[in-house]
């Protein structure tokens, strides 16, 4: 199985090659890593003592970085390297300041794998959610390095649970400790012998809450709501921007912020010719913001959603009719009810939402109509669900801690 598995990593990065000619993303994928073993040689020195944090993308970075924080506060002398997979990850977070040095993750072949870790030497690796590297987990586990898999969400689809998945099953008994979301993950590792596992929740929830304490303000955004309710949606892809349409023309004076997913010259020309009759105005441009013309404004820029959920009178979450819901947490912090499409039964946040009344689906645009309708006519209605999505995060916190305790006891025991 290991041959597969390397045969499969070495076909599949080809394959990101191959298609790195045709697309920007797989491009950047490529050329981000060329030369960096060089970099990282030149960035750490042989005595330097380094924790090693690993995330897929940016949904993963949001997870990790509370606990990175964490660390550097309470072990100022260590120093931080932080990896990512994907682009969408790297090229927004590559100037972070909580890390001392930011690198795409090398392929996951046997070789790479040895001489990234021979470079980084870290004492402790901290894995984010999903990332299943089963070189590097083997090469840490031959070097005696503890790795902790923090917020993982376990489904009983995944391949560890069948009864072809033995080899799998096999590599997780090489990372040192997991911190799971939820009791279901617990039962699944538990039921094939996987008994090094603690329910520790999401630490999303802590990075959440350290926002909502900012009190950041938004310039432009008071000027834009001017008192009308306000539905600030997040991450969208086209299928969620084809409903926001229609929910303005069924819905006089509400007023939506839009911050897509994906910000580039192509997408937000898009998004002014469909949201034309409407007469967006971009944030760029926000000096011009006009509340009695403008019901939709476009936010063509990156940082700023965590903060804009703060003046929403509702919160739309994007990405449900596609690869998956986007960071519901930190809409639901400010206490707004939060609205997102089918595809969310991966999350355990959007469960725990729609339980607690604190979160809505949909599949069609016209169940999103109605419902946002129903909010914006009933007030009490709208706060309780509201209040409910706000003390579930509140209450769930806790995570960092959690974690953090167990990565001191690591470091105590490796000396």
């Amino acid at each position: 199985m290991a041959r597969l598995y390397n045969l499969f990593i070495v076909l599949y990065t080809g394959s990101i090659r191959l298609w790195s000619y045709f697309n920007p993303k797989a491009k950047r994928w490529v050329d981000g890593r060329k030369g960096q073993f060089k970099r990282m040689e030149k960035a750490l020195g042989k005595h330097d003592e380094v924790l090693w944090f690993h995330c897929a993308s940016l949904g993963e970075f949001e997870q990790g970085r509370p606990i990175m924080e964490a660390v550097r506060k309470a072990y100022p002398h260590l120093k931080i390297v932080l990896t990512f997979f994907s682009p969408s990850g790297y090229e927004l977070r590559k100037a972070y300041q909580g890390a001392d040095a930011i690198f795409y993750l090398p392929a996951d072949t046997p070789s790479q794998a040895k001489k990234f870790i021979k470079i980084v030497h870290p004492k402790m690796v901290i894995f984010v959610k999903y990332e299943f590297w089963y070189n590097y987990i083997n090469e840490l586990y031959k070097n005696k390095i503890p790795l902790l898999m923090v917020s993982a969400i376990f489904r009983p689809r995944q391949h560890f649970f069948h009864f072809w998945g033995y080899w799998f099953r096999e590599q997780l008994q090489k990372i040192s400790f997991f911190f799971v979301q939820n009791e279901t993950s617990s039962q699944l590792l538990t039921s094939i012998g996987v008994y090094h596992h603690q329910i520790g929740g999401d630490t999303r929830f802590d990075r959440v809450s350290q926002i909502l304490d900012e009190q950041r303000e938004v310039e432009g955004i008071d000027r834009f709501k001017n008192g009308k309710p306000l539905l600030v949606a997040g991450s969208t892809w086209p299928p969620d921007e084809d409903i926001l349409k229609l929910v303005l023309e069924r819905e006089s004076g509400l007023q939506i912020v839009i911050a897509p997913h994906v910000v580039d010259a192509a997408h937000i020309e898009e998004l002014l010719r469909k949201f034309v009759a409407f007469h967006p105005i971009l944030y760029s441009r926000k000096e011009q913001i006009r509340s009695e013309k403008n019901s939709v404004l476009i936010i063509d820029n990156m940082g700023l959603l965590s903060y804009l959920y703060r003046y929403a009178d509702m919160a739309y979450v994007g990405g449900g009719f596609g690869v998956g819901i986007h960071n519901l947490p930190e809409a639901a912090v400010f206490g707004v009810p939060v609205l997102f499409g089918p595809n969310h039964k991966r999350f355990q946040e959007a469960t725990d939402l729609l339980e607690r009344g604190g979160g809505f689906t949909f599949k069609t645009g016209e169940q999103a109509v109605k419902r946002i309708h129903q909010m914006l006519s009933d007030d009490t209605l709208r706060r309780n669900a509201g209040k409910a999505a706000a003390n579930y995060i509140l209450k769930n916190r806790g995570a960092t801690d959690l974690v953090l305790d167990k990565i001191k006891e690591y470091l105590l025991w490796s000396g």
